[in-house]
């Protein structure tokens, strides 16, 4: 849902006069941010690219605070594409943190989905990626803590990781941050690897979400292919095989799945 809305805010800015930019990807998939550049769209990195006469579309992943409040001051025309679950999340975090608790984020510290969360902390901000980089922060027992969570984690190991936090901390106020979309998908990854002898995930390799869900199938002892297209799968991974099972990521374009489903079904 947050792909597809950025990706229609994108499109309804490019009828704009001006140049249009986006601040950051736009989401986490090549073929998608080629096809867009192709059409002009110009990926900014900083405040400091945008002029009064830019329309500038803020990613869906989000961007830290500070940057937002700095593209608004630039003059450009701003449209926020952050998606809605991720907007929520950052607004929840600022909320529970407003007397200064210290966030303990689940997540890829160089994410950019990570980094525009963090920003929304009113305390300190710790982020991890597992149990043992956690057990590394100098916290104390009884202080107030939040725990939260990239919105694309996997649910059953951020359960994992609040039952074991649940035992240190006294103070813990946890949110519920990942997004249903995300569980869903990684549910039915899971129930699809349990039935197949390969799989195949189809997307972007900087896409947080699409990793995980090679991640979780791989969890069931199969062979894991992630590819971004249809030309990277090998006709040799699937000689000893009879059933392959197909799922994508968030960003995925379904002109991509529907070519990895005809090339398996080709076999």
């Amino acid at each position: 849902m947050g792909v597809s809305l950025a990706l229609q805010k994108l499109d309804s800015t490019l009828s704009k006069e001006g140049r249009i930019c986006t601040f950051g990807p736009i989401i986490h998939n090549p073929q998608v941010l080629a096809d867009y550049a192709a059409r002009g769209v110009v990926c900014v990195r900083d405040a400091s690219e945008l002029s009064e006469n830019d329309h500038v579309v803020i990613r869906a992943h989000g961007i830290p605070r500070d940057e937002e409040e700095q593209a608004r001051s630039s003059g450009a025309t701003v449209v926020d594409a952050t998606c809605p679950k991720v907007k929520k999340a950052q607004l929840s975090i600022a909320r529970a943190t407003h007397n200064g608790e210290t966030l303990l984020l689940f997540g890829e510290t160089a994410h950019p989905e990570v980094r525009g969360l963090i920003s929304y902390a009113q305390g300190q901000a710790h982020v991890f990626s597992s149990r043992d980089v956690l057990e590394q922060f100098d916290l104390v027992a009884d202080q107030p803590c939040v725990l939260a969570s990239q919105t694309t984690q996997d649910r059953e190991t951020f359960l994992q990781v609040e039952e074991s936090i649940r035992k240190r901390f006294a103070n813990l106020n946890v949110l519920s941050t990942i997004c249903d979309a995300t569980r869903d998908r990684q549910e039915e990854a899971r129930n699809i690897a349990a039935k197949v002898d390969i799989m195949v995930v189809v997307g972007g390799r900087q896409s947080g979400n699409t990793r995980r869900l090679a991640d979780v199938a791989a969890l069931s002892g199969i062979e894991t292919l992630l590819v971004e297209s249809v030309e990277e799968l090998d006709e040799k991974k699937f000689l000893q095989k009879s059933c392959a099972g197909l799922t994508a990521g968030a960003s995925t374009p379904k002109s991509l799945i529907d070519a990895a489903e005809f090339w398996l079904a080709s076999l």
